[in-house]
């Protein structure tokens, strides 16, 4: 459960976000996103093949 702690006279607008910017970092919505579909752990490693080299790439070419 995410706790916002509002001050007196603190408006609605800035606890709302607070509360959204707390959530976020929860990973909450990303998580769900993710489950939604299934995805076989040969493609999931694959997928992390793919990136790691497009990383790596990216570091060895000095862009990051």
């Amino acid at each position: 459960m995410i706790i916002v702690p509002i001050k007196e006279n603190e408006s609605i607008d800035k606890a709302l976000k607070k509360f959204k910017k707390k959530f976020e970092r929860t990973g909450v919505v990303r998580e769900l996103r993710r489950r939604q579909t299934f995805e076989k752990p040969s493609v999931e490693r694959r997928q992390e093949i793919i990136h790691a080299k497009y990383i790596s790439n990216m570091k060895r070419t000095n862009v990051l």
